[in-house]
Order: C-alpha cells, then structure tokens, then sequence
C-alpha cells in the first residue's frame, strides 16, 4: 500500500511540474509575440504629448526631452513607420502615414522609432531601429 501511495505521489509530482513547465512556456511564448516600440527624440528641442497609432494599438508616450529615449510600449503589431502626433514649443507636428500597402507588419520584438526635427523645423521625420536586445 505504502508503496503505491508513493508512486501516486511521485506521478502527481510529476504531471504538476510538467503542467507548471507548460505555462511557464506558453508566457515565454505570449511574451515574446508582441511588438515593443519606443521613442527617441533626435532634435534639440522637447516633445510634448506624444501619441503612436501603429494601426496594432495606439499609446501616449508623454513628454520626452531632447536627444533622449523613451521606455517600450506594447503594441499588437506595427509597421516599419506608423502614425505620430506631438508638440514642440505648443505646436502640433504630425507624420500620418498615407496607407501600409505592400509594407510587412514588423516581427515581433523591440524597436526605435527615433523622430527628428528638419533645420527649419517646419516638420518632423521618421527612422525605424531595430533594438538588438530583448529585454
């Protein structure tokens, strides 16, 4: 009897470490099937109020200050350049992306859209960056 109480013991051991190594898998794997994008404010001057809609998801990044980065945003999925809304000095600057025809969504991982000022500041423009690390 006390033989086979151990081996029920030992099987429910069992069956719960491998149900437990199961869902630790499955995060991993939700985990890792996202897009995370950030911001980098390449110009001299702040932003203010800035939004991202990647069609995936839309999220408001703040305020950022010059020749910084912001911290990751989740996403569903993005495009290699997406809709941006912000401020300098007060006024509103927007890069609206026409359509994403014949464009690849992005592959799940960390990117940089790093956003400049032109030297007459009359508008801004858009760099995709793909971050190496996962973090």
């Amino acid at each position: 009897m006390k033989k086979l109480l151990l081996c029920m013991v030992a099987i429910m051991a069992l069956l719960n470490f491998s149900c437990s190594r199961d869902k630790a898998m499955d995060s991993d794997v939700e985990a890792k099937n996202e897009v995370q994008i950030r911001i980098k404010n390449a110009s001299l001057l702040p932003y203010q109020n800035i939004e991202v809609n990647t069609s995936g998801g839309v999220n408001n990044f703040g305020n950022l200050p010059d020749n910084q980065v912001s911290e990751y945003k989740t996403f569903n999925f993005a495009y290699p350049y997406s809709f941006v809304k912000l401020q300098i000095n007060g006024e509103p600057y927007i890069i609206e992306p026409t359509d994403y025809a014949g464009l690849n969504r992005l592959e799940n991982g960390k990117y940089t859209y790093e956003i400049s000022l032109d030297p007459e500041g009359n508008q801004i423009f858009m760099s995709l960056l793909k971050d190496d690390v996962m973090n």
